[in-house]
């Protein structure tokens, strides 16, 4: 497992921006401990927790939930082991704390599914007002 740690959530308008990231950390990364797929999910007040958006670690696989696409933006800096996410034009149902995820199995492909990632973050925030 890799250690995660979110951060830029915060609260905001409807129909502005805002970018967060998640940092990558701990001892020296090998084999066994780089974040490989790398996704961000998302949990509403009573809600279950929901796919957001993923991206494989060489860049060539990424999508994103139906209803985020065309706003949101993922993507990566593997030198710096951060991911990011661009969010554009918020919609108050886009309200919910934010979870990085990822896998430290390099045979893992990127996936909607919770299951497929061993490492979490512990989740920043994100508030829409109309």
């Amino acid at each position: 497992q890799v250690q995660l740690e979110e951060s830029g959530g915060g609260l905001v308008l409807a129909g502005s921006s805002l970018s967060l990231s998640c940092a990558a950390s701990g001892r020296a990364f090998t084999t066994y401990t780089m974040p490989y797929a790398m996704a961000w999910f998302r949990q509403a007040p009573g809600k279950e927790r929901e796919f957001v958006a993923t991206m494989s670690r060489s860049g060539t696989t990424i999508f994103y939930a139906d209803s985020v696409k065309g706003r949101f933006t993922i993507s990566r800096d593997n030198a710096k082991n951060t991911l990011h996410l661009q969010m554009n034009n918020l919609l108050p149902e886009d309200t919910a704390v934010y979870y990085c995820a990822a896998s430290t199995r390099s045979w893992i492909v990127p996936s909607r599914t919770q299951g497929t990632y061993d490492s979490w973050g512990q989740g920043t925030q994100v508030t829409v007002s109309s």
